[in-house]
């Protein structure tokens, strides 16, 4: 009887450590390209310096703010803006001037701001 036991026992332990050879066997086998893109971190975004802003009135209301014009740098390939809080984007009323495909100069069309609703600048850039 005490036989049996034994020889049950290396039964279980050798199947076990079949099943365990077989999952390193895997595990080893799995491998990235040296080329690869794979993977995990972070990067710091830095941030845009908003100058010369200039803001251009209605001729036929000068109560009326049509447009928006600043420089922003570094060069971004996208731009938005806002001039009242909590609304929403002017998009994609921005357009670079000068060669692109980045720009430092920018011209955002808005509408139906007016002076005395216009309380913020917000900029919202990309490259």
């Amino acid at each position: 009887m005490f036989h049996f036991r034994s020889s049950k026992l290396f039964v279980v332990v050798l199947v076990v450590m079949v099943f365990a050879t077989a999952a390193y066997a895997f595990a080893a086998g799995i491998a990235m390209p040296a080329t690869s893109n794979a993977g995990e971190g972070e990067v710091v975004i830095s941030g845009y310096t908003v100058s010369a802003v200039t803001y251009t009135y209605s001729t036929a209301d000068p109560s009326q703010i049509t447009s928006v014009g600043f420089t922003i740098a570094p060069a971004a390939k996208k731009a938005s803006v806002s001039l009242v809080n909590g609304t929403t984007l002017q998009v994609p009323a921005c357009v670079g001037t000068g060669a692109g495909p980045t720009w430092t100069a920018w011209t955002c069309a808005v509408s139906g701001v007016s002076v005395l609703s216009a309380d913020e600048l917000r900029v919202v850039a990309s490259d």
